[in-house]
């Protein structure tokens, strides 16, 4: 098993002021220069969890708006790992070349699976 938390993935719909609120919170910066609709935070010192800020459209008291990106460097493999201890995959739309599968945990929980 070679599985992490990559990053934390949290939802908002002002990707410029989450990332003053977060970095100011955090003690974070920018790992690179942010786009409109995404951001990758890490600490400045250095030590910690990765934080990535991404545009949503949706409701935070109707849908789930943050979730784990788990870095896989078998990403076939842990899928299948993680379904036999109760995940299930998440009919989802992805993009040409998408380097990630969403699942969901037993209570339904969506996670994603990344290649790195």
């Amino acid at each position: 098993m070679n599985l992490r938390i990559g990053s934390l993935v949290w939802g908002v719909q002002d990707v410029p002021r989450a990332i003053r609120f977060w970095c100011e919170a955090l003690r974070y910066t920018p790992l690179r220069p942010p786009s409109e609709d995404w951001a990758i935070l890490v600490p400045v010192d250095g030590a910690g969890q990765q934080m990535a800020i991404t545009l949503v459209s949706s409701d935070p008291q109707t849908h789930q708006r943050h979730h784990l990106d788990l870095y896989a460097s078998d990403r076939a493999a842990e899928v299948e790992r993680l379904l036999g201890l109760g995940a299930s995959r998440v009919d989802w739309r992805y993009p040409d070349g998408a380097d990630y599968v969403v699942l969901a945990d037993p209570d339904g929980n969506k996670f994603c699976v990344v290649q790195k």
